[in-house]
């Protein structure tokens, strides 16, 4: 049974508090497992939250400020001594290889898995899974970042009613889906559009074009929230975003699952930050991220 859900590893920013871990996200999607801006802790909380090195496919690092890379050494070294059984490719900006190399290679251990490095350039897809397309949008911050969005192919859904109208049952239905076609019956005929789930993940970054093209139609956007709305300027003058400007996003964006996350140590009330964000008129599901939490990816609609 397909499993997609996305695991809350860490949530703090610049500096990790006693309740919030430096970032770290992983990523389900079904037998793929992709990990986001590994902070440092990470390989702790991964114990925590029932996460394995087995169990990444795939590291996506937005940029390397340290809060969202300085995890790597310890997560590349965790899979090769676990052995893991698949190779992994890593994703980061191109930018950045030298802090990648200085990670990867930190300190000494024995290589026993195959990693890709598969460094970003521009915007568009950066890899295709077996559900998904992963692509990458360029993001406004003091150094190079990125976002990444996974889109599921749009596909048909079979309707009982339409089925049982045209006498389709048992292996033929199978079969309709696999061919396109059982005798003079077309799938058209025995199904609707479905339309493939769609996720963007939306670390350090000011309001630009790139937060919006990741965000369109989203059914979960993970974005940070780093200040409050009456911090803007601040937020505005260190390349990041506060949490009605990312509400805002999500509700133009037509977001279904808000999960905000990436918050300043200097604010101890994580409600004011649900509060701020249904100010700014997001009325969809909404979470403030917890260490360890593990959010469910909406159903399709």
């Amino acid at each position: 049974m397909s499993v997609r859900e996305f695991v809350v590893l860490g949530t703090a920013s610049q500096v990790p508090t006693r309740h919030r871990n430096h970032n770290g996200y992983l990523l389900r999607w079904d037998g793929e497992g992709i990990l986001f801006d590994p902070g440092e802790g990470t390989q702790r909380q991964m114990l925590r939250a029932g996460v394995a090195a087995h169990d990444i496919n795939r590291i996506c690092v937005t940029h390397f400020h340290g809060d969202h890379s300085l995890g790597l050494a310890g997560v590349i070294q965790r899979i090769n001594l676990d052995q893991v059984p698949h190779p992994v490719t890593a994703h980061y900006p191109a930018s950045g290889q030298k802090f990648f190399d200085r990670l990867r290679y930190a300190t000494a251990y024995r290589e026993t898995v195959p990693l890709r490095e598969e460094p970003v350039t521009v915007d568009g897809p950066l890899a295709q899974g077996a559900t998904y397309v992963l692509e990458a949008r360029l993001l406004s911050h003091p150094v190079e970042s990125f976002g990444y969005r996974i889109t599921e192919p749009d596909g048909r859904r079979m309707v009982p009613e339409l089925l049982a109208r045209h006498g389709v049952k048992g292996p033929d239905v199978g079969r309709i889906q696999r061919d396109g076609r059982l005798g003079e019956v077309t799938l058209d005929e025995v199904s609707e559009p479905r339309r493939g789930q769609r996720f963007a993940f939306v670390m350090d970054t000011r309001l630009c074009d790139g937060v919006y093209a990741l965000a369109e139609g989203c059914d979960m956007l993970v974005i940070e929230s780093t200040f409050l709305d009456e911090d803007e300027r601040l937020a505005t003058d260190h390349g990041h975003l506060t949490a009605g400007q990312a509400a805002r996003v999500a509700r133009d964006a037509g977001v279904r699952h808000l999960v905000l996350t990436h918050f300043s140590q200097r604010y101890t009330d994580p409600s004011e930050f649900e509060r701020q964000a249904r100010a700014a008129g997001f009325e969809g599901e909404l979470t403030v991220a917890e260490d360890l939490v593990r959010v469910p990816l909406p159903k399709r609609g």
